[in-house]
């Protein structure tokens, strides 16, 4: 991959989370467990969804990949931050573009992926018994299909504007990782095509599903609201309650970072709430979706007796 069009920077100085020298070691240790939970919160349910047939249902299909997804783009991120706080912050041009890529595919599939779960929701608990036959087989791998397909197109769209830009007057980025906002004021000529860019792909792929998302959601509260049992309302309001909170944070950051006018300001703020939706948000997705889940624990019950049997 060469550089940008007469670009004369061959890589770039990441300034990190912050400059604060007595932060550096505690924040590494931070980010460090957070990574590690993360990683291991995040493959466990892999493994245990891959493991178990009764866990091979629509619901636990999508959350695989969520699980894969925030495996994945948590491990495009959270290292290359790690290494800012040992004072190991150059990253070359063309591994700044695969960053920027990766994290950009990653972070609108989860768009989707939460999209698709929320339709999944919806179906079960308003029309169930058309559930299985909406829901099916079929649907699941199209809907998957379409959710890696927008992550494609909308990753390339963003990189292959940024190629066309020059870096030339300074390579030092106000952040942990090469993303857009930082990337546009450095570059030394004109990023109005970018920002229309960044407006439309960002605008489709987070205001589309916020929409069809809450939309959902409101129509599942109301169709609790109309339970008989309180303790099924209880039970469906503790569920989704979590699963809103999860999504609020996730789409309210990305909003907040990208549908806003360009900033003349310090990017401190940016980068607190870039941290909610690429270290923070993956480390509580398996959490939030299986922590008070019977089917999970069940299935975790039963893999660990098998392999202590074993």
């Amino acid at each position: 991959m060469a550089t940008g069009n007469g670009s004369s920077v061959t890589e770039f100085v990441l300034l990190g989370l912050t400059q604060e020298p007595e932060l550096q070691l505690p924040l590494f240790f931070l980010f460090l467990g957070i990574y590690v939970v993360s990683t291991l919160g995040n493959l466990g349910l892999i493994v245990l969804i891959g493991l178990n047939p009764p866990l091979h249902t629509p619901m636990y299909y999508f959350l695989f990949h969520l699980s894969f997804v925030d495996l994945c783009y948590s491990s495009v991120i959270t290292p290359r931050l790690l290494m800012t706080f040992v004072n190991q912050n150059i990253i070359p041009y063309d591994e700044c573009m695969a960053q920027l890529f990766f994290f950009a595919f990653f972070v609108i599939d989860e768009c989707y992926i939460l999209t698709s779960m929320a339709y999944d929701r919806y179906v079960a608990i308003c029309k169930p018994l058309l559930y299985k036959a909406v829901v099916s087989h079929q649907l699941c791998l199209v809907m998957t299909v379409g959710v890696y397909a927008m992550g494609f197109v909308g990753a390339m769209a963003h990189v292959v504007c940024m190629l066309r830009l020059t870096f030339c007057d300074s390579n030092v980025i106000n952040h942990y990782m090469c993303d857009i906002p930082p990337l546009l004021r450095l570059s030394c000529s004109s990023t109005s095509i970018n920002e229309v860019v960044v407006f439309i792909v960002v605008g489709v792929n987070v205001t589309g599903p916020t929409l069809i998302i809450f939309s959902s959601y409101t129509l599942i509260i109301s169709n609790i609201l109309c339970m008989h049992s309180r303790k099924g309302r209880a039970k469906a309001f503790n569920t989704c309650s979590s699963h809103i909170i999860a999504v609020s944070l996730f789409f309210g950051a990305l909003a907040f970072m990208y549908l806003k006018p360009s900033p003349t300001e310090s990017l401190d703020q940016d980068k607190i709430s870039t941290v909610f939706y690429t270290i923070v948000g993956p480390m509580m997705n398996p959490f939030i979706y299986s922590l008070r889940n019977k089917d999970v624990h069940t299935a975790l019950k039963k893999t660990l007796k098998k392999r202590i049997s074993t």
